[in-house]
């Protein structure tokens, strides 16, 4: 028989199967960070943990209501201003620290997991897994690739000196020509990174690109698409307008970012290749409010309108469509803190089910770990929230998470609790074992843990 592990026990608690889109009150054993069991209750007796964990600390639940930890498909961890341009002139070390805040903010808010779309590198990902730097796991790029001229040039008209080289903190790389681009992605891909991102259309905070350009050749779409398929990974292109987003898919990149100008053969290479669509509202929700408060210049908060009106209308199609949707926010500087605003605005076109699926499940499986993230269920990562409300009755259950978020676990260890918050209202920097949480009666409402004969689990991320 398997060696009996010390654990934990999260009991009596409403368990939300992502999938079926149901509950059902069961108690979820955790051990070495992983869940080891889900067991359904019968009778109101507390279910006996089975698998390897008996000997637990017991965190009571009931009442409350339990999802998987979030992932946000579409961040930018160090980006601290709207104005990108910034990010290529400042010291590293004050990027960096302005880039710890920025992903306790994150976890505090219940994203366990965040795919990054340029910024965040191999130090930050090492440095997390190494647990100095606590925050949503990382699944990078590095550098997004750009043309000249493209969405990662953040030269102005008048500037001539050399595009950025992918050294400093900036977003981007500038390549141009098949060889060029090979070279860069094979760079990217030699530093650490689990996807590749290149720039297929013009955007908004870029300063002298229309939105409604086309970016890369075909074949260095193609190129670097063979590259990254070369190395098991894949690509994911920004792409507002359905043209920049037609030849992409067709190329053969997995993911479009925003995608908000899609038309009906977007729709079809979308499902025809299984590709996945991350539509991004709440930015220029938040960068129409409040872009220019947090660095966004005059020039780039002109070109919210072209892509504002019609976001929420694409993300109907596409889910009327069947398309693979994930959950993104692609918020910048002070923005940050409407990340899950996203929710109330896709609630709008979605059934509240789907959108917790696009940042579950279907996110999981964009970054290649279906059935180890975005699930309950043992084998996945003990990535869940503890919520004092049922969200699939009432969205605000998930976008107001001072009022309903009690606890974030992650990878079996309590890394927030609802009422200890900093100052700017993210997460205290330290994790919290779960077996260890008895200091202090917390104000949620729900039971203290009770040690049994060992202490609580050890973290994997």
């Amino acid at each position: 028989m398997p060696a009996e592990r010390p654990g934990t026990v999260l009991r009596g608690g409403q368990v939300l199967d992502v999938v079926a889109g149901t509950w059902r009150r069961a108690d979820i054993g955790i051990a070495d960070g992983v869940i080891t069991d889900v067991i359904t209750r019968v009778d109101d007796r507390p279910a006996e943990p089975g698998g390897t964990v008996r000997s637990a600390a017991v965190i009571d639940v009931t009442g409350r209501y339990l999802v998987p930890g979030l992932i946000d498909g579409h961040v930018h961890v160090t980006a601290l201003s709207a104005e990108l341009r910034d990010l290529e002139r400042l010291p590293a070390s004050y990027v960096h620290a302005h880039t710890a805040r920025i992903m306790r903010g994150m976890l505090s808010r219940g994203f366990t997991s965040v795919r990054d779309m340029s910024g965040a590198d191999h130090g930050h990902a090492r440095a997390h897994r190494e647990g100095l730097l606590p925050g949503p796991r990382l699944f990078i790029c590095g550098h997004a690739l750009s043309q000249t001229g493209g969405h990662s040039d953040m030269r102005l008209p008048g500037e001539d000196q050399p595009a950025a080289s992918g050294t400093s903190c900036g977003i981007g790389v500038v390549a141009d020509g098949v060889d060029a681009v090979r070279v860069a992605a094979r760079t990217e891909l030699r530093k650490g990174a689990d996807h590749i991102k290149i720039m297929a259309s013009g955007g908004v905070a870029s300063p002298t690109d229309r939105i409604d350009s086309t970016q890369y050749s075909v074949p260095e779409i193609t190129a670097v698409v063979q590259e990254a398929q070369a190395a098991n990974r894949y690509v994911a292109a920004h792409a507002y307008t359905a043209r920049a987003i037609n030849r992409a898919l067709r190329a053969g990149v997995r993911s479009i970012e925003h995608g908000n100008l899609l038309d009906q053969e977007s729709l079809d290479l979308l499902g025809e290749h299984d590709a996945f669509l991350v539509p991004t509202l709440v930015t220029y929700w938040a960068l129409k409010r409040e872009g220019p408060d947090h660095g966004l210049s005059a020039a780039s908060w002109a070109k919210v309108d072209d892509v504002l009106d019609h976001g929420l209308a694409a993300l109907g199609r596409a889910h009327q469509a069947g398309v693979n949707l994930v959950y993104g926010s692609d918020l910048l500087g002070g923005m940050h803190r409407h990340q899950l605003q996203e929710f109330a605005l896709r609630a709008q076109v979605q059934p509240v089910i789907d959108v917790i699926r696009s940042a579950t499940v279907v996110a999981a499986e964009l970054v290649g770990r279906a059935g180890t993230l975005g699930v309950l269920a043992p084998g996945a990562a003990a990535d869940l929230l503890v919520l004092n409300a049922d969200p699939l009755l009432d969205v605000d259950v998930l976008v107001d998470p001072d009022r309903h978020l009690d606890l974030v676990l992650q990878a079996g260890v309590v890394v927030h609790r609802r009422d200890q918050r900093t100052a700017d209202g993210s997460a205290a920097p330290t994790s919290v074992g779960v077996a260890s949480a008895s200091a202090g009666t917390p104000s949620t409402g729900w039971s203290e843990p009770r040690s049994g004969a060992a202490g609580g689990s050890s973290s994997a991320r």
